[in-house]
């Protein structure tokens, strides 16, 4: 897949193309190679949002497995959401939490708290730093999918459950899930009865979320499980509800089991499950339902599979199936499906880092946008409403680029994560790169949203490097920051254009080395300079890739 072919096509650029679809090493071992600033930055980006220069420095000093540890650190404890700009709720005032409240009837308040809850997920991504919790919170909301929930207690709750679960064990966290009040009301748990079985989440339990639905060998039969076994496990999963009653109200984030909704009989699952038997046992059925698929060893070959795609590369050769997944899968078993400790050496492996797997993902739209707001450490309004309100309006710019969370197209999630032979260069197309473009101009020359400016201040991201005064360094290392690979030669003459067009370089160390020290009148000057070689490098093809 010419994943790079396809952005130069759409930028109008032709260059050779380096093939980053075939990997050298196809190897699970721990790597054993150069830790530097490159191998560091390559590990951040695809378990952070927008690492700085200063954190990847940081790693960089670290090492390799002292930044893992890092990432896999005890989980940040969050502040809830709070309301920023509805002031009708009696009980909850501005500035203060609504998810222990109650939604009263009035009318603004679903929009509030969904507004609320959404814009404060992206505070969280923008916001925890150096650790891996955030990516794998998304990794998961898109593989156990809820979208379009008008319940923002529900969200919050479902976020949670994301959160405690991200690299804990796979089988206690498919167990919640299963009960959870937005999964129920998602896919139509909540009217799975014993007289009309909803055989919905039943048939994504199976093809989506543990087994996959592997090659169709026979008429209903997909090698993995039959449309038999989803009507059993239907049957088993019969009872439950979304809401629970309380004092003074009804809590619809409380799932509750309704026993005379569950359907009591036997259940006899095909000779994919070895024919057994589910008897009944009321609310923890679906627990004995779990522990049958879990004995499959294929449950472990699928997260595998789906955590490879989301961390490494986005498409499984037989030499990586072979050499990377089925040690990674056994791995998982012999720690009884716990998920920790299998990612850490998936990490930490030399598949990981080869040259072949850096850059081979074109950064979707939330990647791409943090790549801009925190890798550049673009001011925030400190105030909390403005904070808030600034951030919304930046969400929904990301929404137009095609990854709306808890918005999901299908219960399959995002296409570029699935759908083949396009996968991650779905990402891209004439309409989402010109928005990619906008958003990049915008930002470099700056804007003012609800009084607060959104800019990158050009002239203190060049300060923080290393040798600001050389053109050449001031290029290369930027570049070392923003791409996978670093720039050669002929990228830097030509950048150079952009910066000092048609002058020596001695003319621009002159130059910023008068304005650092203390010529202000240089400054617009040096700036206009600046925001050119950044709007350049920030449209460059390689800036599009993790």
């Amino acid at each position: 897949m010419k994943r790079r072919a396809t952005l130069e096509m759409l930028l109008g650029i032709s260059k050779s193309e380096k093939d980053t679809n075939i990997a050298i090493t196809n190897s699970f071992d721990t790597f054993t190679g150069t830790w530097d600033f490159a191998t560091a930055a390559h590990l951040l980006r695809r378990t952070t949002f927008g690492p700085t220069k200063a954190e990847i420095d940081q790693a960089v000093e670290e090492g390799m497995a002292a930044t893992i540890d890092r990432l896999f650190g005890p989980i940040p404890v969050l502040d809830p959401p709070v309301y920023y700009d509805f002031e009708d709720d009696p009980l909850v005032p501005n500035g203060q939490t609504w998810i222990n409240a109650l939604r009263p009837v009035m009318t603004g308040v679903t929009g509030a708290r969904r507004r609320s809850f959404l814009t404060w997920r992206y505070q969280q991504m923008r916001d925890t730093r150096l650790h891996i919790i955030e990516k794998l919170c998304l990794f998961w909301h898109n593989h156990f999918v809820v979208s379009g929930s008008s319940r923002s207690r529900q969200m919050y709750n479902y976020q949670t459950l994301l959160r405690r679960n991200a690299f804990g064990n796979f089988k206690t966290f498919v167990e919640e899930i299963t009960v959870d009040s937005s999964m129920l009301v998602y896919l139509n748990g909540t009217q799975n009865r014993k007289n009309g079985p909803n055989e919905n989440y039943a048939r994504e339990l199976l093809e989506l979320f543990t087994l996959g639905k592997g090659p169709t060998v026979g008429p209903g039969d997909y090698s993995h499980y039959t449309e038999e076994d989803i009507i059993q496990i239907a049957r088993a999963l019969t009872g439950w509800r979304h809401g629970s009653p309380i004092t003074n109200g009804f809590d619809p984030t409380i799932p509750r089991f309704i026993a005379g909704s569950h359907d009591e009989g036997e259940k006899i699952l095909s000779p994919r499950f070895n024919s057994q038997i589910i008897s009944n046992e009321g609310a923890e059925e679906y627990k004995r339902v779990i522990d049958i698929i879990f004995q499959k060893p294929q449950v472990a070959t699928f997260i595998c599979e789906k955590l490879y795609i989301w961390f490494v590369h986005p498409e499984i050769t037989p030499e990586v199936s072979a050499n990377v997944i089925t040690p990674m899968a056994e791995m998982m078993i012999d720690q009884n499906f716990e998920i920790k400790e299998v990612l850490m050496a998936l990490l930490s492996s030399e598949q990981f880092y080869d040259e072949s797997i850096r850059g081979c993902m074109i950064a979707n739209p939330i990647d791409h946008f943090f790549k801009v707001m925190t890798t550049f450490e673009v001011a925030q309004p400190e105030d909390y409403q403005l904070d808030y309100r600034i951030m919304n309006y930046l969400r929904l710019q990301v929404n137009d680029h095609g990854m709306a969370i808890h918005y999901h197209p299908t219960v399959a999630g995002w296409k570029a994560y699935y759908q083949t032979p396009q996968l991650d260069k779905l990402w891209i197309n004439s309409v989402s790169l010109g928005l990619r473009q906008n958003f990049v101009q915008g930002i470099i020359n700056g804007f003012n949203r609800n009084g607060f400016r959104l800019e990158i201040d050009v002239l203190a991201f060049v300060a923080s490097l290393v040798n600001p005064e050389d053109p050449n360094e001031l290029i290369r290392e930027m570049g070392n920051i923003i791409f996978v690979q670093p720039l050669n030669d002929e990228q830097i003459t030509a950048l150079k254009e952009r910066l000092i067009p048609g002058l020596p370089d001695f003319e621009w160390t002159v130059e910023y080395g008068t304005y650092i020290q203390g010529d202000l009148d240089l400054e617009d000057a040096i700036k206009s300079k600046l925001k050119s070689l950044f709007e350049t490098m920030l449209n460059m093809p390689e800036f599009h890739f993790i």
